[in-house]
């Protein structure tokens, strides 16, 4: 079982800020549910400003459009919370960074705004890397909470943030 407890949350965001500096990628991060948490929480490891590119907090509609490129009839297709945009919170974020690998997570928190098709503890997670195939996650925790689901999102992203180091994705000409 994942340890979700904040100091368990900081082992692991060490040790992917120390991979990554290790291999010299970058991260960017396109958030809406977590409202920058994953970013924040790598940029609590000192030597992270070698790692973390930036973070994109895209809580609304109209950020993630104009921030990171979310094509707006994509969100009206398919809603905020689904596989596409997920995906394309993460292709934006990487193309509008200089960073290597992308997260990226849009849910419904709750405790409210859920719906029988999206329920509360839904979230999609992106992660785009360049030169590789985007991957999505789609979980569905429950209703535990609003701090839970987005501790839970948290653990994910970093999960993927792995899978990106196991994968030995990054590499092209212009490092990108």
């Amino acid at each position: 079982m994942t340890d979700l407890s904040n100091d368990g949350l900081k082992t692991r965001a060490a040790t992917l800020i120390a991979a990554y500096a290790e291999r010299g990628w970058m991260i960017a991060t396109a958030e809406s549910c977590t409202g920058g948490l994953v970013a924040g929480l790598l940029t609590e490891i000192a030597g992270s400003s070698a790692v973390v590119e930036r973070g994109f907090v895209t809580y609304s509609n109209a950020a993630k459009a104009e921030a990171i490129g979310v094509p707006m009839e994509l969100i009206e297709t398919h809603g905020a919370v689904s596989e596409p945009v997920a995906r394309a919170m993460a292709e934006g974020a990487l193309a509008r960074s200089h960073a290597q690998v992308a997260v990226a997570i849009t849910g419904v928190a709750g405790p409210g705004g859920g719906s029988a098709a999206k329920p509360v503890g839904l979230v999609h997670f992106g992660l785009a890397r360049t030169g590789r195939e985007t991957i999505h996650l789609e979980r569905r925790y429950g209703d535990l909470g609003r701090e839970e689901v987005r501790r839970c999102a948290v653990a994910e992203a970093l999960g993927l943030l792995e899978r990106a180091l196991a994968d030995q994705a990054p590499a092209s000409e212009d490092g990108r």
